[in-house]
C-alpha cells in the first residue's frame, strides 16, 4: 500500500494564513488582481468564512474572516509578479490603496506596495537585475 501523502498534491509546506475582515472580498480581490485560483472555502456563520483557500501562482494562501477571540490582524504579504507595474495598477483598479509605487532601490527587484480592504498589504517585485 503506497504511503498517505502528508499534503495535498500541488500544496507548499508553507503557507501564510490570514485572519481578515471580510475574507470573501479578500478572495475577490485576489482574483482580480493576481488571476488566484479558488480552491477550498469552509462556510461559517452569519456569511463569514471560517476557512479559505487559494493559489496564488505556486504557492497556497489560507484565510478566514476575524472571529471573537481570533481579531484581523495587519499583515504584509510579498509576491512575486510578472509585472509589477500592472499588478499594481490592477490592485489600485480594484480598490488597495498606495504603499508605494514600484521602484527599484538597493536590490535586483522593482517592488511596490498597497493595502486592500481587508487590512492586509501586500507587496509586489519583479526581479529586475
Amino acid at each position: 500500500m503506497p504511503p498517505i501523502p502528508f499534503k495535498p498534491e500541488g500544496y507548499t509546506s508553507v503557507a501564510p494564513y490570514l485572519l481578515v475582515n471580510g475574507a470573501a472580498a479578500t478572495i475577490d480581490f485576489l482574483v482580480a488582481v493576481f488571476d488566484a485560483e479558488r480552491l477550498r472555502t469552509v462556510p461559517g456563520e452569519d456569511g463569514r468564512l471560517r476557512h479559505a483557500e487559494v493559489r496564488i501562482d505556486d504557492t497556497v494562501l489560507m484565510l478566514a474572516d476575524a472571529v471573537e477571540g481570533w481579531e484581523a490582524l495587519p499583515t504584509h504579504v510579498h509576491i512575486y509578479v510578472p509585472d509589477v507595474d500592472a499588478t499594481y495598477q490592477r490592485a489600485l483598479q480594484a480598490g488597495a490603496v498606495s504603499v508605494q509605487p514600484p521602484v527599484q532601490k538597493d536590490d535586483e527587484d522593482k517592488r511596490g506596495g498597497f493595502t486592500d480592504a481587508g487590512g492586509t498589504t501586500w507587496w509586489v517585485g519583479t526581479q529586475v537585475g
